[in-house]
């Protein structure tokens, strides 16, 4: 049987799209016959009528599950009910039903009636694990004899010369509205703005990366001495000149990060959900430096643009966005303007709410470029080496990596857990590049080869 003829279906949650879509898309690239709901139904169809049909078609039949998905009644559990009715029906000890699980969550107890089958007492699979996809081709190699498919002739196009190429992406713009507070925390201004962006869609139609604008300008870097519990190694403050670059509107969420995770790997495997606060508008967390550049690395390959973590330099100039103070809030934040342990002050403002966990991105005021969630949320990885000050510091906004640790880098922006002081723009944290904790995640940056 070749690949090509081996139909798979994928039940699924609707809570679970995101991962489903590119499982659909990883499968369709292996050569497969996946469906999906998303993808194979038509316009006016009857889905109560085509969905069993398509079910008692397939060759191979996944269900996917997820923490989120197990609960859930309706339309999904009786999927799995008919498959377990196929399942029942086919000769012994061949695979059909396959338990895939997205994440660490419980198989349900659905039974059918007459065999005495039960959901439970197929071994699943985890699809979240370093190997899941080549398990999965294990389980339909088993099943299937599978035959090779007849090669692909090359088409042989003569070479052109090799020029440089520079995209210029269509550009949209968007309205928001930037705050000001004083050292009591009271909003003292409200100003209406505009910038460019673009949107990159990942592929699967519901999952889009915006990413904004930022125009070339200089900045001063660091803090002064005397700013209130700044530390040593925001100094010397030094005059940085910074081209023009895109940087991402929001942290990368858990559904852009499950998009690109299921793409095929480069260097290293990625959990598709590894995020300690489960929510596909919710930031991605509990993920360290070398995950995070591989997600740059195959976002890059799949969008065909250059996708990077931030410099240091680069995060510092986006989150202030021409501002000088503290925050790009002015003086001070509070719990009405960022996520962070608000029990805790920094200036003269009151005390506010510690939300112990990450929120939605984009639920607070974003700063003067369009940018959301500088201060607090998650700590955001930058590209760079770690340094103990800025003596020798690029002044050209690259990542700086000469003389630095290489087993530690940058994070910036301060985090859901942390105090306000460690959410000023020029507070500078560091780890070991291998650090997981559920308060570190990051955002990206488009350069070469996008202009404005």
């Amino acid at each position: 049987m070749k690949k090509s003829e081996i139909q798979i279906f994928l039940a699924h949650a609707s809570e679970d799209k995101p991962a489903v879509l590119a499982l659909h898309e990883r499968l369709k690239q292996a050569g497969y016959k996946p469906w999906l709901d998303k993808k194979d139904l038509i316009p006016g169809q009857n889905w109560r009528s085509v969905i069993p049909k398509a079910i008692a078609n397939s060759q191979l039949f996944i269900a996917c599950l997820s923490q989120r998905s197990i609960a859930k009644q309706g339309f999904v559990q009786r999927e799995f009910k008919m498959a377990l009715n196929q399942y029942a029906d086919r000769p012994p000890n061949s695979i059909y039903l396959i338990p895939l699980r997205l994440d660490e969550c419980d198989i349900p107890d659905l039974r059918q009636e007459e065999y005495g089958l039960n959901l439970r007492d197929l071994h699943w699979l985890d699809y979240w694990e370093e190997d899941g996809f080549e398990q999965l081709e294990r389980a339909i190699g088993y099943q299937f004899k599978l035959e090779p498919e007849e090669p692909k002739q090359p088409v042989i196009v003569p070479e052109e010369p090799k020029q440089p190429v520079i995209v210029t992406p269509p550009l949209s713009v968007f309205n928001f509205e930037i705050v000001r507070a004083n050292a009591k925390g009271e909003l003292i201004k409200k100003e209406s703005k505009q910038s460019q962006y673009f949107s990159e869609d990942l592929g699967y139609g519901i999952t889009t990366l915006e990413m904004v604008a930022i125009p070339g300008g200089t900045f001063l870097m660091g803090s002064p001495a005397n700013e209130k519990d700044s530390f040593g190694d925001e100094r010397p403050q030094h005059e940085v000149n910074v081209p023009t670059f895109f940087i991402g509107k929001y942290p990368i969420t858990q559904a852009q990060w499950q998009a690109i995770a299921a793409t095929a790997k480069i260097d290293i495997d990625l959990e598709t959900n590894p995020s300690n606060f489960k929510g596909d508008e919710l930031p991605v967390e509990s993920v360290n430096w070398y995950q995070a550049t591989e997600f740059c690395k195959r976002l890059s390959r799949e969008t065909k643009q250059e996708y990077r973590l931030p410099s240091e330099a680069e995060w510092e100039y986006a989150c202030r966005a021409g501002t000088t103070t503290p925050f790009y809030f002015g003086e001070t934040i509070t719990g009405e303007l960022a996520n962070y342990n608000a029990t805790k002050t920094y200036a003269e403002e009151a005390k506010g709410e510690y939300r112990q966990q990450t929120t939605p991105v984009g639920q607070f005021p974003p700063n003067a470029f369009g940018l959301y969630d500088m201060h607090g949320n998650v700590w955001e990885w930058c590209a760079d080496t770690w340094h103990d000050n800025y003596d020798g510091a690029p002044r050209d906004g690259s990542v700086w990596t000469e003389n630095g640790n290489d087993n530690r880098s940058p994070l910036r922006g301060g985090s859901w857990y942390t105090d306000p002081n460690y959410c000023r723009s020029a507070y500078r944290f560091d780890i070991v590049r291998r650090g997981l904790h559920n308060n570190l995640g990051f955002r990206v940056v488009c350069g070469a080869g996008r202009t404005l």
